[in-house]
């Protein structure tokens, strides 16, 4: 695709395509049919600095924006790759790096950067709760110097590929506070301690190769001075990271979308039916280029939810509606590209049918579609709440 305008990133943009061109199609088409983990591209992208991109270079990282970040993960996705491997590493250190200690911070994020911790995993969907993040039930109880916790947690991704994770539990119950969103806590869980130590992992198969996994809680013990911040105010805290989270995601399913669109203006172009390429007639065209329209209107709303946190203003709704738009605008894209490569759409060798199924997980996660319009209904336009 042609752009008249001068990129400020491009040269982040040509050193990830360099990398990603390492590892090909036929790469990421093996790891999908294996179920397997990218390891190899994943430690690549962290030996580059890029999985550190937005940790300070007091600690070794590289201290861009969450704007630069979000072009990383958009070329990924872009080149064929799929994202949703590592983009835990680069944004769920933010809660630690916002709301920990000095020391906290000291300890793990050099770490963290290099890639000899990996801090890919944040506990807190819950089975009976959903996104109903004030109704959890897992709980840690102080006792001494460490907190127990018991309970569950459900959809975690890359515990497996993971030495750290963020845990939201509850340490007041929901009945003793003032507003629901009190009482929750943030922790440091180090797996490598807790697995078979009151922690048990039961992975979930699914039809994306994306690795994720059930929790079950049972009598963990983790340090006190694991806790992030001050105990009870954990729901702020991960709120900054969960805009980065969904502006991230958004950046993804960009990169999706000009991947299917590259993918099937080309096909459109080649493919010849009753004697001229299947492109020159407009109910092929004006589907790609509808679906191309689309992610360029989503493209701007993800930069200014970018420019927003970076500026460290209030984001939450254009965070919010830039995951919408992108993730709406990639799975246009994935239909069109899908319906007309035809049969050939659903060949593996193509590579169109796994992106096709990567891309659809952003419509449900990590929060659906329904519950992003339901949030600008009432903090937006300010009509009554609806649940």
């Amino acid at each position: 695709m042609k752009h008249t305008h001068t990129d400020p990133h491009q040269d982040i943009r040509d050193a990830v395509r360099a990398l990603c061109a390492e590892f090909p199609a036929e790469y990421h088409r093996k790891v999908d049919e294996q179920r397997g983990y990218p390891a190899e591209f994943v430690d690549a992208l962290t030996r580059a600095g890029w999985m550190a991109a937005l940790i300070p270079q007091e600690y070794g990282g590289s201290g861009l924006g969450l704007t630069e970040a979000s072009v990383i993960m958009e070329e990924i996705n872009r080149a064929g790759g799929n994202s949703g491997a590592c983009h835990g590493q680069m944004y769920n250190m933010g809660t630690l790096l916002r709301h920990g200690s000095a020391a906290q911070k000291k300890r793990y994020l050099p770490k963290i950067a290099s890639g000899d911790l990996r801090l890919q995993s944040m506990g807190v969907t819950e089975p009976t709760t959903g996104t109903d993040t004030t109704k959890i039930k897992t709980t840690a109880v102080r006792k001494g110097d460490h907190y127990v916790v018991n309970g569950q947690k459900v959809w975690i991704s890359r515990i497996q590929h993971s030495d750290l994770m963020i845990l939201l539990a509850r340490t007041t119950p929901l009945a003793e506070v003032k507003k629901k969103s009190e009482g929750m806590s943030i922790f440091i869980v180090d797996l490598r301690e807790a697995i078979g130590k009151g922690l048990e992992v039961r992975p979930i198969l699914n039809m994306v190769n994306h690795e994720t996994n059930e929790l079950f809680f049972d009598e963990l013990e983790i340090p006190a001075e694991n806790l992030i911040g001050e105990e009870g105010k954990g729901f702020k805290y991960i709120l900054d990271g969960l805009n980065a989270e969904r502006t991230l995601i958004a950046a993804e399913c960009i990169g999706d979308g000009y991947w299917f669109i590259d993918k099937v203006s080309k096909y459109a172009s080649e493919r010849v039916v009753f004697g001229r390429p299947i492109g020159q007639n407009q109910g092929v065209q004006f589907p790609i280029a509808e679906s191309y329209i689309e992610v360029e209107a989503a493209n701007l709303m993800r930069w200014k939810a970018c420019q927003l946190y970076d500026a460290h203003q209030p984001c939450g709704a254009e965070a919010n509606m830039a995951k919408y738009l992108a993730a709406k605008a990639s799975w246009e894209a994935a239909n069109a590209c899908i319906q007309f490569h035809g049969g050939f759409g659903f060949a593996c060798e193509y590579d169109v049918e796994r992106k096709f199924r990567e891309t659809r997980l952003y419509q449900v996660a990590p929060i659906s579609t329904n519950l992003i319009l339901s949030y600008v209904a009432e903090h937006v336009l300010g009509m009554p709440r609806s649940f």
